[in-house]
C-alpha cells in the first residue's frame, strides 16, 4: 500500500470522493480543497487513471518532507531513493505547486528537484538523466504545503481532462471533467433513460462525455501516453488486463443525447470530436439557434449547457438580449425540462427569469463559475412582460429622444448623446455614433451596492436595443471611472477598427471599441465650431491635440496655417488621418512632444492657440507630474509668449471645480471672456459642467515682451 493523491478543480471534490470510493471501496480518505490522499495499492492508482471522470492528476507518493527553504527541498528529494523507479537512461520533468516564504518561485523549486534527482544518480557514477517537458519517461509532480513538500510520480503524466479524443476547440473550451461534474450535479447521469441535450455544444464535449458515461466507456481509454510507462514498479500485464476489460465491458447506448450549435463550423468540429471518440453514432447533432429551438423529442428530459459567460466587458452587450430571449424560450417551449447551465456570471444567468432550485459552485479553468439547476414547472414557466412601456430607464430614454428629435434632424452630425445619468440608478453616458452606441458606465456612488449597479447595468443594454432600433452587436460597452492624466486614452483593446463619422461639414475617425474615449470629444462641437469662426487667415496652434479634430475645423475655417502638438505618436498619426480625409492640403505641422514642456522653449508665433489639457498626468514620458490647477498659469504664461499681437487663446479643462486665476492673467495682459455656456452643447445641457471654456484675448496695449520673462515671474 502507498500513499496516492488525488486532485481535481475547486468545487468537485465531494463528487471525486464519491468517485474514488466507487472504484476503491475500502479507502479511507483524507479531504482538503481540491485534493483528496488515501493509502492505496498500484492497481487502485491505475483503475483511477483509467477510470476517474472527475481527477485531473492521480499521484504516486514517493516522499513527502521539510521543505522551509531551497536546502531543506533539496534534502527531501535527495532522500527519495530514485533508482528505484527510473533509470539514468530516462527522461523526467518536475511539476511544481506551490510558494512559501523561502520558495518564492515554481520554476526555482522545480529546478532544486530536479538538481537532487540529477545529483544522486551523478554521485552513484551513472549519467545525468536528461530534462524532457513534453511526454517525459519519468514525470514528477511536486506540491509544497507551507514548509512541507510531497513528492511523487504523475502516474498519468499530463492532466487527465485530456481524454485525447479533441482535434479541434473553439474559442473557451470546456474542460472535460467539469462536463462531466455538471451531468452528475444535473441529475441525469442518475436518470440516464431521460432524454439529454445541449444546445450550446460547441466542440461537443459535454455530449461526449454523456456517451462515454451512457456506453460504459472508459475515459481514458483513448490516451496513448502515460506518465507510469517506463516506472521501474510499472505491472504492464496488469494494466493491459484492466484496459482489456475495460473495452470489453462497454455497451450499447439507450439514451437519447442531442447537440446543437448556431455556429455551423462548431458544429463540424463536435461531429469530428466525437467521430474520433468513438461515439459520433450516439449523439444526434444540429444546427440552431437555442433561444429559438424545441425540445428535440417530447419526453421532457435534460438540457445541461454551457452557455459563453461574457468574461470580456463588451460581450454582454449580445449576450444580456440573447439571454433574455432563451429565458422566453425556455418558458414557451421546453415546459417539464431540467436545465443546467454554468456561468462564471450568476447575474447573467438571472436575465432568464428562471427561479432556481439548486447551484453549485465549480472552477473551469480558472474561473470561478456557478452551475445552476432549473426545473422548468408550469410555476417557472410563467411568461413575463418586458413592456419597454413599463420600464423606468425605457422610459426616460424614450422622452430623451423625442425631446431631441428636432434637434437631431436640424444638427449636422451623426454623433451626439441621447443620455446621461438622467436616473441616478441608471448610472451611465448613451452617445450615438452613426448605426452605433457606446455605453460608458460611470463608477457607481458608494451609496449604491456592486450588485444593484450590475443589475441596472444589465437592464440598461436589455432595453437599449429595442428603444434605439440599434442592434446588440453594435452596443459598446465601457467602464468610466474617474480618470486622471492620459489615464483616459490608455488602450483597452485590439481590434484597431476605425469608422467614418460626420460634424458640421467635417469628416472624422473614430474607434469605438480600443479605447476608452472614442477619438472625438462631442462636448467640444460648439468650441470647434467657435476655432473655425476665429480661425480665417491665422497661424493656428492646437495644443494635446490628441486626434486633431480642433485642426480639422481650424483648416476648414481657412486657417493660414494650423500646428499639432501631442505627446502620442497613435494619436498624431490619427490626427494626421483626420487631416486627409478632409482634403486639407494647406500648411500643416505635427510635432511630437510634451506639450507642457516644448512650449516653454517654443520661439514660434501665433494668432490663435487652442489648450485643452488633461486635469492631471504622471505619464513616464514627462519630465514631472501635470496639475491643471497648479500649472495652468505657467503654461498660459508660456502661450502668451507664443501670441502675436493681438492674438487670441481659447482654454479649456474638464477638472471639476476647477478656479481660472484672472488676477495672474490679467497681469500677463489677457482680458478674459468665459464662454462654457456657449460651448456646452445642448445635447450636453443636462451635464453643463463638463468642461468649462474661456476666450482669452491679448490687446495690442498689453505688457510688453520683456515683462513677461521667466526672471521677472
Amino acid at each position: 500500500m502507498n500513499t496516492i493523491l488525488a486532485t481535481t478543480s475547486r468545487g468537485l471534490d465531494e463528487l471525486l470522493k464519491q468517485e474514488i470510493l466507487n472504484l476503491c471501496p475500502d479507502a479511507e480518505i483524507k479531504q482538503s480543497p481540491g485534493m483528496l490522499q488515501f493509502e492505496g495499492s498500484k492497481e487502485d492508482a491505475y483503475k483511477l487513471c483509467l477510470w476517474s471522470r472527475l481527477a485531473n492528476r492521480v499521484i504516486w507518493i514517493l516522499g513527502t518532507g521539510k521543505a522551509g527553504n531551497a536546502e531543506e527541498l533539496y534534502k527531501t528529494a535527495m532522500d527519495i531513493d530514485w533508482q528505484m523507479h527510473m533509470e539514468s537512461r530516462h527522461t523526467l520533468s518536475v511539476q511544481f505547486i506551490g510558494t512559501n516564504y523561502e520558495i518564492k518561485n515554481t520554476q526555482f523549486g522545480a529546478v532544486r528537484i530536479k538538481d537532487a534527482i540529477v545529483d544522486q544518480f551523478v554521485e552513484e557514477g551513472q549519467a545525468r538523466p536528461s530534462v524532457e517537458r513534453k511526454m517525459p519517461d519519468f514525470p514528477v509532480y511536486a506540491r509544497l504545503q507551507r514548509d512541507n513538500v510531497i513528492i511523487g510520480l504523475d502516474m498519468a503524466g499530463a492532466s487527465l481532462h485530456q481524454r485525447s479524443y479533441r482535434q479541434e476547440t473553439g474559442d473557451a473550451p470546456l474542460k472535460e471533467h467539469i462536463a462531466c461534474a455538471m451531468l452528475m450535479r444535473s441529475g441525469w447521469t442518475e436518470n440516464m433513460d431521460k432524454p439529454l441535450a445541449d444546445m450550446m455544444c460547441g466542440s461537443g464535449t459535454i455530449a461526449i462525455e454523456a456517451a462515454f458515461m451512457a456506453r460504459n466507456i472508459a475515459p481514458g481509454i483513448k490516451r496513448e501516453y502515460w506518465g507510469f510507462s517506463k516506472w521501474l514498479s510499472h505491472d504492464a500485464a496488469y494494466w493491459d488486463s484492466l484496459v482489456n476489460d475495460a473495452i470489453a465491458n462497454q455497451t450499447e447506448s439507450k439514451s437519447e443525447i442531442f447537440a446543437a450549435d448556431y455556429n455551423r463550423r462548431m458544429i463540424a468540429i463536435a461531429k469530428d470530436n466525437a467521430d474520433y471518440a468513438g461515439v459520433f453514432n450516439d449523439i444526434k447533432f444540429s444546427n440552431q439557434d437555442a433561444t429559438k429551438s424545441s425540445p428535440p423529442v417530447a419526453t421532457p428530459g435534460y438540457m445541461v449547457s454551457n452557455p459563453p459567460y461574457g468574461e470580456r466587458l463588451g460581450e454582454l452587450t449580445a449576450l444580456i438580449p440573447l439571454f433574455s430571449e432563451w429565458g422566453k424560450r425556455f418558458k414557451e417551449a421546453w415546459k417539464g425540462w431540467h436545465v443546467s447551465l454554468l456561468s462564471s456570471n450568476r447575474d447573467l444567468l438571472r436575465v432568464l427569469k428562471l427561479r432556481a432550485t439548486k447551484d453549485y459552485g465549480m472552477n473551469n479553468g480558472k474561473l470561478e463559475c456557478r452551475l445552476v439547476n432549473y426545473v422548468l414547472s408550469e410555476e417557472n414557466t410563467v411568461q413575463f412582460s418586458e413592456d419597454a412601456s413599463n420600464h423606468e430607464f425605457a422610459n426616460r430614454l424614450k422622452k430623451n429622444l423625442k425631446k431631441m428629435k428636432g434637434w437631431i434632424n436640424k444638427v449636422d452630425t451623426n454623433c451626439y448623446r441621447i443620455y446621461d445619468a438622467d436616473l441616478p440608478d441608471y448610472n451611465v453616458a448613451i452617445d450615438r455614433y452613426g448605426d452605433w452606441l457606446v455605453v460608458q458606465e460611470y463608477a457607481p456612488p458608494k451609496t449604491v451596492s456592486e450588485d444593484k449597479a450590475r443589475k441596472r447595468l444589465q437592464e440598461v443594454l436589455l432595453y437599449l436595443p429595442g428603444v434605439t432600433g440599434v442592434s446588440p452587436k453594435q452596443i459598446v460597452l465601457k467602464v468610466r471611472s474617474q480618470q486622471k492624466g492620459t489615464k483616459q486614452y490608455e488602450k483597452i483593446n485590439q481590434s484597431g477598427t476605425m469608422m467614418e463619422v460626420y460634424e458640421n461639414g467635417a469628416r472624422l475617425l473614430v474607434n469605438l471599441t480600443d479605447y476608452l474615449d472614442t477619438g472625438l470629444f462631442l462636448d467640444h462641437r460648439n468650441t470647434r465650431q467657435k476655432v473655425m469662426q476665429l480661425s480665417k487667415g491665422k497661424d493656428v496652434l492646437n495644443l494635446f491635440a490628441y486626434t486633431g479634430s480642433v485642426s480639422v475645423f481650424a483648416a476648414k475655417g481657412g486657417a493660414k496655417s494650423v500646428t499639432t502638438v501631442d505627446m502620442s505618436n497613435t494619436y498624431l498619426d490619427w490626427a494626421k488621418k483626420n487631416v486627409a480625409l478632409n482634403k486639407l492640403n494647406g500648411p500643416h505641422a505635427f510635432v511630437q512632444a510634451d506639450c507642457t514642456t516644448w512650449l516653454a522653449d517654443h520661439k514660434g508665433k501665433y494668432d490663435l492657440i487652442f489648450i485643452d489639457p488633461p486635469s492631471f498626468s504622471n505619464s513616464k514620458r514627462m519630465q514631472s507630474t501635470w496639475d491643471v490647477q497648479r500649472d495652468h498659469i505657467t503654461m498660459l504664461t508660456n502661450a502668451r509668449n507664443c501670441l502675436n499681437e493681438g492674438g487670441t487663446l481659447i482654454f479649456s479643462n474638464n477638472k471639476r471645480g476647477f478656479k481660472l486665476d484672472e488676477e495672474a492673467l490679467q497681469e500677463l495682459g489677457f482680458s478674459i471672456e468665459n464662454i462654457t455656456q456657449e460651448t456646452i452643447p445642448e445635447d450636453f445641457s443636462r451635464r453643463a459642467n463638463i468642461h468649462k471654456c474661456w476666450i482669452l484675448s491679448l490687446s495690442k496695449e498689453a505688457l510688453p515682451k520683456e515683462a513677461l520673462s521667466r526672471e521677472a515671474l
